[in-house]
Parts: C-alpha cells; structure tokens; sequence
C-alpha cells in the first residue's frame, strides 16, 4: 500500500508522512525506525483495516524538516515532535505504532503522556538504548568528536538506485522489494542522480543515554495497554533474556515472539498484522 501523502507544520518546520485507511477511524500514529522513513509501514498497512493510521517521516528522515543548525536529535526532544505532529492533527488522544528508534519514542511518549496514549505497539524496541554509568565520558566525548568532524562534506551521488538499495539490503538483511520501497522515499534527485535526503547527523552517536535502572523505571511507567513484539532471533542490541525481562516490566502489558528480522513488520506484514491488529482497534 503506497498511502497518501500528506503535510504538516509544526515549530520547527514541515513534517511529510504517509496517511493509510480511513480518517475518522481508530486513530494510530505510527513511528518509524533510525533512518527509515514513512514508507516502511506501507506493507502492514494493507494488512489491517479499521485504522487512521498516520506515518509521519521523522525529523531529519524522508521527506520531512531537518533539526535547526547546532542542535540535536534526541529522544526527548522527539518526544515534543511526536505531540507536535498530534497537535497539527488535532488528536487529543490516540495510539501509537513503533518501530525500532520510533518504538523507543513512542515508549518514552506513552510514559510522559499517559492521558493522551491509548495503546501502544511496540515493535522491535521498548524503552531506550541505555548505557553504564562508567561509559558516560567515553560516550560524550565520540558524539562531540564526531558531530564536530562531519562539518561541510558533499553528499556521496549515486546514479541511479541500484547502489543504495543494495546496501539497505545488506546492511538490514532486507528483500529488494522492502529495501527499495526505503530508498525510494529516503533519496533526492540532484544533477548526476540521487543523494541520501536524511540528515547526516542522524549518525553521530547519542552523547547521554539513560542508564539502565532509569530505562527500567521508564517501562514501568507506561500505564496504557502495550503490546512488545520481537523477532526471532534477538538483535545484538537487545540480546535475551533482556528484551524478554524488560517487557515484563510493563503493567498492562504483553509479548509476542515471531519469527523474522529486524524489520518483520515489512518483511512478514501479514503475520505481524495478526498480532496486532485487533488489538490495536480495541
């Protein structure tokens, strides 16, 4: 399912997406994952019905705004985006679909806002990414180095399509089909072919991530109804029996394991669809 597109405005600029199903039906905002875009929810969106089901591209992904100059991305900061983009659509009280990166902003939307989340999915991710106390020096000092080395270098021009697609395919273990439905919407014409269009700095590394015991509490305090889906097998980042423990935390909350890779919601929408679905239209 290709979607509809569609434009908002929020503070700091115009956030494009994908709209899918009926509007004025259960309203979903989904989330999608680091440098994806609106486009990988196409394939589950044709698996369900019954949904407004909107795919906004992120800031600094897919067709939408880039972060201001001398700022960052960050998850907090996403926080505000996410209601900023509720806002723009007058939705006082929704739910919320996330993949990977967006599963861990909508975790962190649910927790601040329990009276605006109805329910959450959460596919592939659940809280943040933390990190040890003792690694908080190290982890600065690589973000500031490396946000200040990417200064003013051009974009690398592909030719034609074929060259990135087949790194999206290797590098996240994903069909043609699925890696170039991404590319599509994640590149720009400019003379001589095509340039990635998502901001650069989405790669400099996190300076501060909660520790361990804070991404904890920030799963217990999800009060709405939660739904944690993981493939099988486990990514290196969240390896069980982890991922399986952290879901347990969740006070309304439950798991399924599915067969699949990370991006199971693309490459097994039917069967992540069932998992879902009525859940979501509940």
């Amino acid at each position: 399912m290709s979607g509809a597109d569609f434009a908002l405005e929020i503070g700091i600029g115009t956030v494009r997406g994908l709209r899918f199903g009926t509007p004025g039906a259960r309203r979903v905002l989904a989330l999608h994952g680091w440098l994806d875009n609106a486009a990988s929810f196409g394939p589950l969106a044709a698996h369900l019905d019954g949904l407004d089901l909107v795919a906004p591209d992120l800031p600094g992904h897919g067709r939408s705004v880039h972060m201001p100059k001398g700022t960052d991305y960050t998850f907090v900061g996403a926080v505000h985006q996410v209601l900023d983009i509720a806002d723009a659509l007058q939705w006082d009280r929704f739910a919320l679909l996330g993949h990977s990166m967006g599963a861990g902003i909508a975790s962190l939307v649910a927790a601040a806002c329990p009276a605006r989340i109805e329910r959450l999915v959460a596919i592939e991710a659940l809280g943040a990414l933390p990190e040890t106390e003792a690694n908080t020096v190290v982890r600065l000092r690589d973000a500031v180095t490396s946000s200040r080395g990417l200064g003013e270098r051009p974009l690398r021009v592909f030719p034609d399509l074929d060259a990135p697609v087949r790194a999206r395919m290797r590098v996240n273990a994903l069909s043609e089909g699925s890696a170039r439905r991404l590319v599509e919407r994640g590149v720009q014409t400019v003379d001589g072919g095509y340039v990635w269009c998502s901001d650069p700095r989405l790669t400099v590394p996190t300076a501060v991530r909660m520790t361990p015991g804070q991404v904890d509490a920030l799963v217990a305090g999800i009060e709405c109804p939660t739904r944690v889906i993981y493939a099988d097998p486990p990514q290196d980042y969240l390896p069980e029996p982890d991922r399986s423990r952290r879901a347990r935390l969740l006070p309304d909350g439950d798991l399924v394991v599915l067969p699949g890779g990370h991006h199971l919601h693309m490459e097994q929408p039917d069967a992540v669809a069932a998992a879902i679905g009525d859940f979501l239209r509940r």
